[in-house]
């Protein structure tokens, strides 16, 4: 990506910049700070959710006005319309898990469910299982982009709760509708099923192929441990995924091991290395490995393995020097075992969330003022998301929204499906479409508004460079 040593220091003084310890709350995540007062409401805010907690009150109402209430009370009425609708779809869903771009019954499930909203869909669109689904009211208009994201994890099905992700598109798209339609506010709404997050890079390869084209801005949440009801605007780490072959020789490992070249160990000392690395690497970073091979015995020299490497960092600029250190491990355990060494990337690298500062900072708002706190620390900022390119590409917005979980339960857990599929999960996630909807809408209706949302995407552009 050509990212050099001045350009990371100039990241890395900025982050240190907006560091949340060194700000009050709110501030913005780690793309620009916000001039939002510290009006977050304590309640609730002090520790994660649990399941079993008792509820809390939802805000006063007093944290500041909201831009035109008629907007807002129109698409709280279509979603609450459609609340036991939506809760059979997402257990649908839950109850039928799928891996990356296998999402066939979530596919046909979604689709059919939008054709009968009222949407014109486009199914298999672009990918086997992506698909669109569009609506247009008046003439003109800017477009709202949504995401719906449908896959699930090997083993343990819905563990990042992508049924709340889906549904949640489905009421964003489905209450932005409405409102046009009751207010005749001319616009269009794109809501686009992506498939393959859970490693597959669904929506880089989507935006190569221009599926993003024609949104003036795109909105999607997902769901992870936080306070009670609270909206959460981090960032995330971004990533880069490499696949690393050892080849070595075999021989009998008894009788004669001096022969073999043993690509195991080759394996096993990269993976000891990058454990010993890590001491030196900040303690916002993560890299993570499998081993795997092929036709092992114990009574034979092993002449193949292969590693399966993620390297995350805060930035995309980050990542970039992380691997190249991450790559030497792999080197030096190659060198010292004789073996050949082949090293690929896996799937496109996913960037870090630049989160828009107006379409955070008007969430933030309409959040605080109706349906709980807002944070800028937990959501999804120790893990990835594809999402992250399209934040990179045009104004998007990507809130965490917290569910109850247990202790040891978050995302990726066998307890988080179970979480997933919780009334208070459905609950949670349809607050947070409700905020997203109305952001949406004025994305729509709003000149000035749009504006901003242009002018900080600018704004930010300039500050994390290129790619």
């Amino acid at each position: 990506m050509g990212f050099d040593e001045a350009k990371l220091s100039t990241y890395s003084r900025y982050l240190s910049m907006i560091s949340p310890l060194a700000f009050p709350i709110p501030l913005m995540s780690c793309c620009q700070c916000s001039s939002t007062p510290n009006t977050a409401p304590t309640i609730g805010a002090d520790r994660i959710w649990a399941r079993g907690d008792e509820a809390i009150p939802p805000p006063s109402g007093k944290q500041g006005s909201v831009w035109r209430p008629d907007v807002l009370q129109a698409i709280e009425a279509e979603i609450d319309a459609l609340d036991n609708e939506l809760r059979t779809l997402s257990l649908n869903i839950h109850d039928h898990p799928e891996l990356k771009f296998e999402e066939k019954h979530a596919h046909d499930t979604l689709t059919t469910f939008m054709e009968r909203h009222g949407f014109e869909v486009t199914t298999n669109h672009l990918m086997p299982t992506a698909w669109l689904a569009t609506f247009t009211h008046g003439n003109g208009g800017r477009t709202l982009g949504v995401n719906s994201e449908m896959d699930a994890l090997p083993g343990i099905g819905h563990a990042c709760g992508h049924n709340l992700i889906a549904i949640a598109g489905v009421a964003v798209a489905l209450a932005a509708k409405a409102t046009l339609v009751k207010l005749n506010i001319p616009g269009s709404i794109r809501l686009l099923g992506t498939p393959g997050e859970e490693g597959g890079s669904g929506k880089v390869l989507l935006l190569d192929q221009k599926g993003f084209e024609g949104m003036d801005a795109c909105l999607m949440c997902h769901p992870a441990p936080g306070p009670q009801l609270s909206a959460s605007l981090s960032s995330c780490l971004a990533i880069e995924r490499l696949i690393i072959e050892f080849t070595g020789h075999t021989a009998h490992a008894a009788l004669s091991p001096w022969e073999g070249q043993n690509a195991l160990d080759a394996a096993v000392l990269a993976y000891t290395n990058i454990g010993l690395l890590r001491q030196q690497l900040k303690p916002t970073h993560r890299v993570h490995a499998i081993i795997e091979g092929k036709d092992w015995a114990p009574n034979i020299i092993p002449d193949y393995a292969k590693v399966i490497c993620y390297v995350r960092a805060p930035t995309l600029a980050e990542v970039e020097v992380a691997v190249k250190r991450v790559k030497a491990c792999f080197e030096a355990a190659a060198l010292a075992t004789a073996c050949q060494l082949q090293i690929e990337n896996g799937t496109p690298t996913t960037f870090d969330l630049r989160q828009n500062k107006a379409l955070g900072d008007e969430l933030a708002r309409i959040y605080l003022n109706k349906y709980g706190p807002v944070d800028y620390e937990y959501g999804i900022a120790g893990a990835s998301t594809d999402f992250g390119n399209v934040t990179y590409a045009l104004p998007s917005l990507h809130p965490g929204f917290a569910i109850p979980t247990v202790t040891n339960g978050g995302n990726h857990t066998v307890a988080f499906t179970e979480s997933a599929a919780t009334p208070e999960a459905h609950d949670a996630c349809l607050k947070v479409s409700k905020a997203l909807a109305a952001t949406g809408i004025r994305v729509i209706a709003d000149d000035a508004f749009f504006e901003e949302v242009k002018r900080t995407f600018e704004e930010d552009r300039k500050l994390r460079g290129e790619v």
